[in-house]
């Protein structure tokens, strides 16, 4: 066991006037098992980046253990998967090897295989095989669940808990709970570690935050009261301290030194209220620096006339010689969620894209409604670009609710003058999304959403798909998720 030590981190990007962190302090124990979340953009990626020595900052990381990157960069795809593994690790024991390799599930026969045409859960697994065998080694592993169908996931994470030593970025609740055993979080104003899984983080979070919201409402009553008592006292002091040159009604003479010291006694007690209204406002200003921002917001669907939107009875879908799915029936019905479920390759995309109308050669009876009216996110951003008033206006949506739902989502105002192609790709995937909200449609039709979104990001699409239950149809390996969403989920 040793300790990472961050001591006063502050960093910030060349050209920008804005700290990723300010005067940062923590230590991570390398045993650990350490879940790192965090809203898109608040540094998760930068902070891996500065462990492994690529940007200077200000401030100390001192450890005692040499950090590996996940996923390693392969220059050489198109090399046999064994060539790929010696040049990430030249000194490898073959044994060794193997029995991570078993561990995962991945056969032997992928060693003999071009990397490249391994499937991305296969080179997920041999890469990961590959750095845990570094000894004295601390794993930094960025994501490693997208695009990994659900199955791969359990797997890769039932591979883990059985481990030690590694940070793990991931925004799959149920993937964190099952093999990390503390958190570290970027909050909106800190960071912070606490011991536990995800979960435990969340409800440790929920709990503060009600706490923060009940004492910021005390409060905030407490300081209008005092302030309507220190300009009652105040008023009162001004008027016996105007008696001070008038007479009593009998016409004797005002006592003035009785007056006046009345009146600094006042005085002196509406000091002490404003000093506590002060004292209260800064126990406020404490308050609610983490708590996530959450606005009000009204999303309409166009309702079909008619109850069932599309139909797939015993379809069949081919490339070529290959059937990428066979004998698939279900109906979508509207006000239905439906998941469609299965490993990857298993043709959930293409049932997508026979829905969406696109030329796929099948077998079987699909019908789709007439005039039906579908809104698509897809798994690719790569063609984002230009200003999110633009993207509005080209789309025809109502360029005010898309910029209430990125709100919603945490994005800064300062994104907003910000071109879309500078974005992260979780930011990406929340135009998609947003965009896709906004749209008056009868049903949308989601690949993969949420791939790179941050978890806080989740739940809040899960509130709004809950609230406003548009009609959906999409692919999704978040369990959670599709635990939460699904009405229905339809097996591939």
């Amino acid at each position: 066991m040793s300790l990472i030590r961050v001591s006063n981190l502050t960093f910030a990007y060349d050209g920008s006037y804005d700290n990723i962190f300010e005067e940062v302090s923590f230590q991570i124990d390398t045993d650990w098992k350490l879940g790192f979340t965090g809203r898109n953009g608040r540094g998760k990626t930068t902070f891996l980046n500065l462990l492994l020595g690529k940007y200077e900052y200000s401030g100390t990381i001192s450890a005692q253990v040499q950090f590996e990157y996940f996923p390693y960069p392969v220059d050489h795809k198109e090399n046999l998967t064994l060539d790929v593994i010696r040049d990430i690790f030249p000194d490898y024991v073959h044994w060794e090897l193997m029995r991570e390799l078993s561990l995962l599930k991945v056969s032997e026969d992928v060693l003999d295989r071009p990397f490249d045409s391994l499937s991305n859960g296969e080179q997920t697994k041999v890469m990961l095989a590959t750095l845990f065998l570094k000894e004295n080694s601390f794993l930094l592993i960025d994501e490693p669940t997208n695009h990994l169908d659900m199955e791969a996931r359990k797997l890769v994470s039932s591979y883990l808990r059985n481990k030690n030593g590694f940070i793990l970025v991931s925004h799959d609740r149920a993937f964190l709970d099952h093999c990390v055993d503390h958190i570290l979080s970027i909050n909106k104003t800190n960071i912070e570690i606490r011991k536990g899984n995800f979960s435990d983080w969340w409800t440790n979070k929920e709990m503060q935050d009600e706490f923060e919201l009940a004492e910021n409402e005390k409060l905030k009553k407490d300081i209008k009261r005092l302030s309507d008592a220190a300009k009652r006292t105040n008023n009162w002091s001004h008027e016996v301290e105007k008696t001070k040159n008038g007479t009593r009604n009998s016409g004797s003479k005002v006592d003035k030194g009785y007056i006046g010291h009345k009146s600094a006694k006042m005085m002196k007690r509406s000091k002490n209220i404003e000093q506590r209204q002060q004292s209260a406002i800064e126990d406020r200003s404490h308050l609610l620096k983490n708590i996530e921002s959450s606005e009000s917001l009204k999303i309409s669907q166009l309702v079909y006339h008619k109850s069932q939107l599309a139909e797939l009875d015993h379809v069949s879908i081919q490339y070529g010689d290959k059937t990428v799915c066979s004998d698939i029936s279900f109906t979508v019905e509207q006000g239905e969620r439906i998941a469609l479920s299965g490993k990857n390759g298993s043709g959930k995309s293409s049932i997508l894209k026979l829905i969406l109308g696109e030329d796929i050669d099948y077998t079987g009876t699909f019908r789709k409604g007439s005039g039906l009216k579908i809104s698509y996110v897809s798994q690719d951003t790569a063609h984002l670009r230009g200003s999110l008033s633009d993207y509005a206006r080209e789309n025809g949506i109502d360029e005010s609710l898309f910029k209430s739902i990125l709100r919603k989502l945490d994005f800064a105002r300062v994104q907003f003058e910000k071109d879309i192609s500078s974005y992260s790709g979780g930011q990406k995937k929340k135009v998609l999304i947003a965009k896709s909200l906004c749209e008056n449609v009868h049903l949308h039709i989601w690949d993969e959403p949420l791939n790179f979104i941050d978890v806080i990001s989740r739940m809040q699409i899960e509130e709004l798909l809950l609230e406003h239950k548009p009609t959906l149809l999409f692919v999704e390996h978040d369990r959670e998720f599709c635990d939460n969403i699904a009405t229905q989920v339809v097996e591939l």
